[in-house]
């Protein structure tokens, strides 16, 4: 079923749970059941309105903060998901209910020391477009350096490099300033941007995300959220 794009695997578990699930039009009661490659699967109208019924919230994370759950005596990000920082000027017309929390779950992360969008949903489609091998959504980052960059160390940024042992997918790397470089990136290796920079001989000093796919952080205050509104899409 997530193959197909229809959920997430832990929404499929609870749809057959919940007896919302048919294979050719038999209920379908054992997780884990494997089938045809030309079954027909469908889905009752319940499972669609509880999807329906699922909250993606987009966070400005600060530094200090890590992405999912409590490490080394950090909080995780999700404590900043209170009706008190929701941002004043989030004119989406849903009101905050503790429901919201339940399953919400980081898709993506954003290391412990850069700050910006961090993407938290209920929706396993979505969780499943950001993250992954095979996600092709772009991620946008603005990167204070220090150090020097000549036309080689640019064109190895933007092709060229491997981590781990692993070529990296081209990315774009330009200059937004003299001390800022502007990253688009369409794979999310850890520390990636970071570990690419010391490869060239830079060192990084800030790190900021502002865009995943056509969301941006825009004017959201550092600190606060707000809810992805149904116009926005990764």
């Amino acid at each position: 079923m997530s193959e197909l794009g229809l959920c997430s695997r832990r929404e499929a578990d609870e749809w057959i749970e919940n007896g919302w699930v048919r294979v050719d039009g038999k209920v379908v009661e054992t997780l884990g059941t494997r089938v045809h490659p030309n079954a027909k699967i469908t889905v009752e109208e319940a499972a669609r309105q509880h999807q329906s019924e699922t909250v993606t919230i987009l966070l400005h994370k600060p530094v200090g903060y890590v992405s999912g759950q409590a490490e080394d005596g950090h909080e995780p990000a999700a404590v900043l998901i209170r009706p008190e920082t929701r941002w004043d000027e989030d004119r989406l017309p849903l009101r905050f209910k503790r429901g919201h929390l339940r399953g919400l779950a980081p898709a993506g992360r954003l290391d412990i020391d850069s700050a910006g969008l961090l993407v938290f949903t209920q929706d396993g489609r979505i969780a499943r477009r950001l993250v992954g091998e095979d996600s092709k959504v772009e991620k946008e980052y603005l990167v204070r350096v220090e150090g020097t960059l000549d036309e080689r160390g640019l064109a190895l940024l933007n092709h060229g490099l491997a981590l781990d042992e692993r070529k990296l997918k081209p990315a774009h790397v330009s200059w937004q300033n003299e001390h800022q470089l502007r990253f688009v990136l369409r794979e999310g290796r850890k520390r990636q941007i970071r570990r690419m920079c010391e490869l060239v001989g830079l060192t990084v000093t800030g790190l900021k995300r502002i865009r995943i796919g056509s969301v941006t952080l825009s004017k959201l205050p550092l600190g606060t959220w707000r809810y992805l509104r149904p116009d926005e899409t990764f």
